[in-house]
Parts: C-alpha cells; sequence; structure tokens
C-alpha cells in the first residue's frame, strides 16, 4: 500500500516538476486578464499551442479568433458537422479529457501556452493551474448575453484579435437592437409566449436564471417558465396551463427531448402551438443556435422571425448567416450547408 502512495506522490511530483521547468523557458506574462471567476490570469506573449478542457462552444469560440492551426487538443466536435466543414483540421485534434475527467500528463506533454477550461471543473482547473500553466476560465453553462458578450472581448484579446472580438461583439448589439426596435411596436400582451424545453429528458425548462430564458427575451418573446424558483422537469398538466404560442425545441443531441411527444401525443392537441403547428427544432450551424457560442446570435434572429414574421419580414436569414459565415469564419456557406441547420 506505502509502495503505491509513493508512486502516486512521485508521478504527481514529476508532472508538477516538468511543468514548472518546462513553463519557465520562456512565454514570459504578457498581461493580465480576468477570467469568467473574476480572476487575473497572467496571458503569455507567446499562443501558439492552445488546448481547452470544456464543451460549451469553446472550441467554436476559439477557432473564431484564432482558426484551427494553434488548438492542440480539444473534445470531440463530431456532433458538429458545420463546424468540421469550416475547419476540417479540427476533427483529427484529440481530446486530453474533460472537465474534471483531463489527463494531466497527456496535457502536460503537449507543452500547452495557456488551457481553456469550464467554470464548472474547479478542482481540476486548479490542478493544470498548479503545472504553472496558463488556464484561463470560460463561463460555459453559466452564461448571460453579457457575460458571454465580455467574454468574447477577452478571449479575443488574449489570442491578440481584440479588433475582432469588437467587431463580433458590435455584430451582436446592432442585431439585437434591431429585434429590440422591431419587436418595441407590439403591445406587451401580444408579445408571444414560448415554452423552450432542452436537458436530459421529460418536459425540461429553463427559468430566467438559464440561457434559455436570455435566448426567448433577446428574441422578443416571453418565456413561460420564467418564474419558476429553479429549472427543470414540468408536467403536461403545467404546460396546459401555460398553454404557449410557440414551443422549441433543444436539438442538443446529448438530450432526450420530447419531440415526437409533443408533437404526436393526442394530450397535447389542445395547445395553440400545437394546433397551430407552431413547433420548432432549433437550428444548428457550427455550434447550436439555442446555446451560448458567437454564433448564437443568428438564433436570436430565426427566433424573432418566428415570433413575429410580419415585423421581421425584410430580414432574410440565408443572407445574413452566410454574410456572418463570411465575415467572421472567411468561409462561403453553401445553400445546402444552410439548409442542413434545420434538419
Amino acid at each position: 500500500m506505502m509502495r503505491i502512495l509513493l508512486t502516486k506522490s512521485l508521478l504527481i511530483f514529476s508532472i508538477i516538476s516538468t511543468g514548472l521547468l518546462a513553463t519557465e523557458k520562456s512565454n514570459k506574462c504578457e498581461k493580465s486578464i480576468k477570467d469568467y471567476s473574476g480572476k487575473d490570469v497572467c496571458i503569455p506573449k507567446k499562443m501558439d499551442r492552445i488546448v481547452i478542457t470544456c464543451y460549451g462552444g469553446a472550441s467554436q469560440e476559439i477557432a473564431l479568433f484564432m482558426g484551427a492551426n494553434t488548438i492542440v487538443a480539444e473534445p470531440s466536435i463530431d456532433r458538429f458537422q458545420q463546424f468540421i466543414n469550416v475547419y476540417p483540421s479540427l476533427k483529427d485534434i484529440k481530446s486530453v479529457g474533460t472537465f474534471n475527467d483531463v489527463n494531466l500528463e497527456s496535457l502536460l506533454k503537449l507543452n500547452p501556452d495557456i488551457v481553456f477550461v469550464g467554470v464548472t471543473s474547479i478542482p481540476t482547473n486548479d490542478r493544470i493551474k498548479a503545472m504553472n500553466i496558463p488556464v484561463f476560465t470560460l463561463g460555459i453553462g453559466k452564461h448571460s448575453i453579457s457575460s458571454l458578450l465580455e467574454e468574447f472581448l477577452h478571449v479575443g484579446t488574449i489570442l491578440h484579435k481584440e479588433h475582432k472580438a469588437k467587431e463580433l461583439i458590435k455584430y451582436w448589439q446592432t442585431n439585437m437592437n434591431l429585434i429590440e426596435a422591431r419587436v418595441s411596436k407590439i403591445k406587451p400582451a401580444d408579445r408571444k409566449r414560448v415554452f423552450y424545453t432542452s436537458g436530459s429528458g421529460g418536459l425540461s425548462s429553463e427559468n430566467k436564471q438559464w440561457w434559455g430564458d436570455e435566448f426567448i427575451r433577446a428574441s422578443g418573446g416571453i418565456n413561460v417558465a420564467s418564474e419558476l424558483p429553479i429549472k427543470g422537469t414540468v408536467s403536461a398538466e403545467v404546460l396546459s396551463i401555460w398553454n404557449p404560442d410557440i414551443i422549441v425545441i433543444s436539438t442538443n443531441k446529448s438530450s432526450s427531448s420530447p419531440t415526437n411527444e409533443l408533437i404526436n401525443n393526442p394530450s397535447f392537441k389542445n395547445l395553440k402551438a400545437h394546433k397551430n403547428k407552431a413547433i420548432y427544432r432549433a437550428p444548428i450551424g457550427t455550434f447550436w443556435w439555442d446555446r451560448p457560442s458567437p454564433e448564437s446570435i443568428l438564433g436570436f434572429i430565426w427566433l424573432s422571425k418566428i415570433l413575429y414574421p410580419e415585423e421581421m419580414d425584410d430580414i432574410d436569414l440565408k443572407i445574413e448567416t452566410k454574410k456572418f459565415y463570411k465575415k467572421f469564419y472567411d468561409y462561403s456557406l453553401s445553400d445546402e450547408e444552410y439548409d442542413h441547420f434545420f434538419n
């Protein structure tokens, strides 16, 4: 038993000491920037080798600013075919693990200049920091619109792409202002009421503390689940009482959102959304349009057009999406690829 403990201790010491030596060679701190956790992170001047240990749009965010060449490890992106289309070389990039399940030895061998981590994996994040590797915490799973835009600026600054980050933020603000201006003409009593369902199963909901509420409100709708004390599964009876005008179903493949149940179950046939055939699956581009990522603003435009087709009639979503892809990904999106977002 003592021999096993000694071996483990020596391994940990070896990993940490090797990390200290590797980092002390060069790559001095250029500046400090606050991450999502509010901590000042010393940012190295050289940024040639990036490791990502979290899902939630992190790869999409970093690739948008830096392209594919600097990412040396990331979680699997197999579920995002369009992301692979834009950055095909990322398909073969291996993972060193995610969140609190990271292989520290494999990570260290990659000699990263910086590691981007999620806010929900503090124990492992601290272990990586102990190896004297710069660690920047992203707000994965915790974002509001304001915190996401702030993160764009911070990440863009870290990656020496501050101008592009400001352009992205301006694009978001311009389109959110446009939606708000159009919707302001609609009386509060006439605003569309939306039920957004995502998560691990059942009739899941998200209250005003979660991104689903931001998604609906920024698109001009009213989240029927906004005032729930917590997010989670609601009953069919509650959904019937809410009687939403629109139902949006997440296309997150890790969830088992009840698409067929909502569409085919006769117990929901009296819902306004059911009678009006207003049940929609959220699109997927390089990432889910209903979850936080640089591309989420296109999801706001998509939903606002569903909610208020007359007010948003002059906005061509296909043209806007192609413009976004060309401007921020330098990628010419085909009609076929665009159509696939909605399948």
